[in-house]
Formats: C-alpha cells, sequence, structure tokens
C-alpha cells in the first residue's frame, strides 16, 4: 500500500468530539479534514475546514458534537485504487483529500492531492495593497510607510509575504503609492526572499480594487488580493480551496464582530412593552480586507478610477455572479491605529509559541 500521508492518523475524530476541539485536529493535521471515525476506525463520515466555517456562519456553539457537521456520504477508494485513478476522481469530484478503505470500511490511508503531485507551489498571483498614508499611525509614517513599520524584528509587509511564501505562493504584485520608493528599495524583485515581485505605481489613489487595472495582464488563476497591513494566521490555500469548492467569482474573508449595546434594550409593539433585554450582545460580520477573484471579474472595474473592493462585490452582485464569504477564525489584526500595532508587537508571534 502505498503511503499516501505522513501522520493522517491526526485527522481521525470521534463522533463526539466538540467542532471545537475538531477544529484543533484540523489545525495540528495542517490539513483540511478530519475523519470521523467510530472505536474500530470505521469511517463514519467527513468534516472539511469549510465545513467548520459553514457552521460558524450558521452561528452553531463550537462546544456541538462534531457529528452534527459531518458528511456522511463522502468520496471514498479502496486502499488497493491506483495513484493515476485517485488523481482522476480527484479531478472529477474537485477533492483535495479522499479515505482510503478496506473493505470493511476501516480507515487504512488518506490520500491527499498536495501529496500525490509532489508540489506545493501556487501559480496564483498575490496582490498586496501597500500605498497607503498610514495617516492614523503618525508621526511613526511620516517618514515611514505603514507596511515597512517593524512587528518584531520585521517589517509587517515582510512578515505577510513570507507568510505566502511558506504556503506555497511565490508570484506578487504590490500596489505603492505613497513613499514608493522606501518599499521598492527593501524588497527589490523579491529574490532576497525567494519569491517574484513586481509593482503597480497608483499615480494618484485609486482604491483596493482600482489598483488592479494597472496588472499588466489578466491572470490565468484565481486572484488573492489582501491589504498590505493585516498581520493574521489565515491559511490562504485553505481560502482558495473554499474559493474553487463554491465555483465563486469573488470571495470575501470576514470576521466576527460583537457589539455590546450598554442598555437594555426595550421590545415593544405600538405602545405595550413585549419584553426588555439588557445589555444584548450583537454579532456582525464584517469585511477583514482579503479576497479571492476570479480573472474575468477584473473586466468589471473602471480604468483611471477610484473604486474600492466593496464596490466591485456590489457590481458583482448586481450582475448576480457567484459572491462568497469566508469567515476568519484564526488570529487577524489590522494595523490601523497606534494600540493596534502595539497590540499585534506582543500577540502576534506568540501565536506560534
Amino acid at each position: 500500500m502505498n503511503s499516501y500521508m505522513k501522520d493522517w492518523q491526526k485527522t481521525l475524530v470521534s463522533p463526539t468530539a466538540s467542532i471545537r476541539e475538531t477544529i484543533q485536529a484540523l489545525d495540528n493535521s495542517a490539513l483540511q479534514i478530519a475523519l470521523i471515525v467510530d472505536a474500530q476506525r470505521k469511517l463514519l463520515g467527513t468534516v472539511t475546514d469549510g465545513d467548520v466555517r459553514r457552521a460558524i456562519l450558521k452561528g452553531l456553539s463550537l462546544e456541538s458534537a462534531v457529528q452534527s457537521i459531518m458528511n456522511t456520504a463522502p468520496t471514498v477508494l479502496r486502499d488497493s485504487t491506483s495513484t493515476a485513478h485517485i488523481l482522476n476522481v480527484m479531478k472529477r469530484t474537485r477533492r483535495h483529500h479522499i479515505p482510503l478503505l478496506n473493505p470493511q470500511g476501516i480507515v487504512v490511508n488518506l490520500a491527499v492531492l498536495d501529496e500525490l503531485i509532489q508540489s506545493g507551489e501556487r501559480q496564483n498571483w498575490v496582490v498586496l495593497m501597500a500605498g497607503g498614508l498610514g495617516t492614523r499611525l503618525r508621526p511613526l509614517t511620516e517618514h515611514c510607510p505603514k507596511p515597512l513599520l517593524k512587528v518584531g524584528n520585521k517589517p509587517v509587509l515582510q512578515t505577510i509575504i513570507e507568510s505566502f511564501r511558506e504556503q506555497g505562493f511565490t508570484h506578487f504584485y504590490l500596489s505603492v503609492n505613497y513613499k514608493a520608493e522606501m518599499i521598492e528599495a527593501y524588497f527589490g524583485d523579491g529574490s532576497a526572499f525567494d519569491v517574484n515581485i513586481r509593482y503597480l505605481h497608483e499615480k494618484e489613489r485609486l482604491g483596493t480594487a482600482g489598483a488592479l487595472t494597472l496588472l499588466p495582464d489578466v491572470p490565468t488563476e484565481p486572484l488573492i488580493v489582501m491589504n498590505g497591513d493585516l498581520l493574521t494566521k489565515v491559511d490562504y490555500r485553505h481560502l482558495l480551496d473554499f474559493h474553487v469548492e463554491h465555483q465563486a467569482a469573488a470571495t470575501m474573508c470576514v470576521r466576527e464582530y460583537d457589539f455590546q449595546v450598554p442598555y437594555g434594550v426595550v421590545q415593544i409593539d405600538n405602545h405595550r412593552i413585549l419584553g426588555i433585554q439588557e445589555k444584548p450582545i450583537q454579532r456582525f460580520f464584517v469585511n477583514a480586507g482579503i479576497y479571492v477573484l476570479q480573472p474575468n471579474l477584473l473586466s468589471l472595474i473602471p480604468k483611471e478610477t477610484f473604486f474600492d473592493m466593496p464596490t466591485l462585490f456590489e457590481q458583482a452582485l448586481t450582475e448576480k455572479r457567484e459572491t462568497v464569504v469566508f469567515p476568519i477564525r484564526e488570529y487577524w489584526i489590522d494595523i490601523g491605529q497606534m494600540a493596534d500595532l502595539e497590540r499585534a508587537k506582543i500577540e502576534f508571534f506568540a501565536q506560534d509559541e
């Protein structure tokens, strides 16, 4: 039997485990799938990273049993299946993982697409928006562009690029404006960071979508666009897979934002009181500044015009394009104000300990 995935046993989870415990298993295995098995290791179902994020969007408690969200009819193959056939099935079903079972339905291996093709490198372009003025971070940004401010011993933008590089992304465009020469001097062509970097020069502010009209060509693969002042532990491969799985034209990363009303909220019907809810917490999903776009969506962006990403999504909605959200459950912080910068210096690298 071929060994398709080392340490695949880390993906095994009991049906009574909580969604939170399953998230931990997903993270520990560094994969996007958990195999839900009984005591004899018989496969009962699967839970993917996407299943977990959809559960978050539905508002399910992370303490719920994982069997409540598992796929009870996953794609499976016999452990004797040839590699060529496994790859064919993966292509046809758009699966990145297929459990391999013996005749008794016992999990004996896990086929993983990246392992089978022996290539972790992604061809997708990554566009990082690095042209902001950083007004709220003055006086620090009077002599240094915000993306070059340091968290730990390196600039924020370097940490972002290195995070992408660790996940196999090597093709970058940096959209620059304010103190562009300092950013170009620091990163050059990217060779010092084992990546390829090209620059999009905004002569005037074009917005997070408008800057994409400066791309020299139309990409052939989905494009990742991200604000250059974010620090996050998001796995961009999971994001891309989620985008492809949902056949989306555009995917927006969102995060949960809680707001507590500081008063008792009175529920009324005309002049009658129906109830009083004391200091309720309102939960919203807000834009997290990371996007995936299909190449054909770029044609909706007007040239030489300020055009922000939310406007592009509104345009896509108007044209009935498939737009989806990817909820971030990982660490995320926007380096927008001095307090955020100080928080990031304490928190970001502590996440790895």
